[in-house]
């Protein structure tokens, strides 16, 4: 297999034409910050664009920025019939939010989009694009509860409407690209973490009690998880749009290694300072749907990537220092600019 080099990366990315479907997001803006960091100039689809302009101020993220309903499948369509593009990552998704609970949105979103995009790109892709014309986020929640090591090629067992519908846009996707000849691929994240993460989820959580000095309740945190951060995540799924593939592989994007939740905690406590008395573990119950496998295989990463592939990742105490110092920065940016405004009356 032909492996690219850093200087190639840059090169083939800083002349590609790259659309990025859900470039706000979390897992979207580390994507398409990453992306910039390569010279790349990416379109950045957003659902609203006063939102986004802000998130890309913050982060450092220079393109051209459209807005676009990912339930409108006609218009996906259109946007990628318009621009043309080399690779789509799709990093759009319903259903993370716990607010998110509609199932007609969480199936068009998650899986019909998919479908959508493989059919546009049969049509309109670059056939000279050495790399992947499609990269899809996909979920660990897809395996559901089949336990083991979960490799790619285990039967899956979703339980939950994100998992389903997820494993849904996986499937069309596999199905479609093999069908219409297109070059894609769907990498399954699992419990990523660091600067952008969503109100309510742990390590946020954590840094909030940091800063007001508060108790945090806690399940007893014997669940396991792997811990990837977020611009290790960016990374790869930037190194898999340039990887030879067959069409519509699933890979597993993780670290191959399991933490407990406690073990993170306490991990997160150290670095940020949280004494130990705040962390009130056994207050609240594990989540029914929590996943119990052994530690994630990432064979099939390896083999895609080979040398590409940085190693070791980012660990967690290093993770979540990081993680620290970008929101510290972000905060200040944040006050200089309401003394600005402030100023300016």
């Amino acid at each position: 297999m032909n492996h690219i080099s850093p200087s190639q990366t840059a090169s083939s990315l800083s002349s590609a034409q790259i659309v990025v479907l859900g470039a706000a997001g979390f897992i979207g803006r580390w994507v398409s910050r990453r992306l910039c960091f390569h010279g790349a100039k990416p379109v950045l689809v957003v659902r609203d664009v006063q939102t986004a302009k802000e998130v890309f101020a913050d982060y450092e993220i220079n393109g051209e920025i459209i807005q676009a309903d990912f339930q409108r499948l006609d218009s996906v369509t259109e946007l990628i019939g318009g621009f043309k593009p080399d690779v789509v990552f799709n990093l759009a998704g319903y259903g993370v939010d716990h607010s998110e609970r509609d199932e007609e949105a969480a199936y068009r979103i998650n899986a019909h989009l998919v479908e959508t995009i493989c059919k546009a790109m049969a049509v309109h892709r670059n056939s000279d694009w050495p790399g992947q014309n499609i990269v899809h986020v996909g979920s660990a929640l897809e395996y559901g509860e089949i336990g083991g090591n979960l490799a790619e090629d285990s039967a899956p067992n979703p339980t939950t409407l994100y998992g389903q519908s997820k494993l849904l846009g996986t499937n069309l996707l596999t199905q479609f690209c093999r069908k219409l000849g297109v070059k894609g691929l769907t990498a399954r994240l699992f419990t990523v973490y660091g600067p952008g993460e969503h109100e309510g989820r742990l390590l946020p959580l954590l840094s909030e009690a940091a800063r007001n000095s508060a108790s945090l309740p806690l399940t007893a945190g014997q669940q396991q998880r792997d811990f990837t951060f977020v611009e290790d995540v960016a990374d790869i799924l930037i190194e898999l749009a340039l990887a030879e593939a067959s069409p519509g592989e699933i890979v597993n994007l993780a670290t191959g290694k399991l933490t407990t939740v406690r073990g993170f905690v306490e991990i997160a406590a150290e670095v940020l300072h949280i004494p130990k008395k705040h962390l009130n573990f056994g207050d609240i119950p594990a989540r029914a749907e929590e996943m119990r496998h052994e530690a994630v295989t990432i064979d099939r990463l390896r083999k895609l990537l080979g040398p590409r592939l940085k190693t070791p990742l980012t660990d967690i105490a290093e993770g979540i220092r990081r993680t620290k110092d970008f929101n510290g920065r972000l905060a200040e940016r944040l006050h200089n600019r309401q003394e600005r405004t402030c100023a300016s009356f």
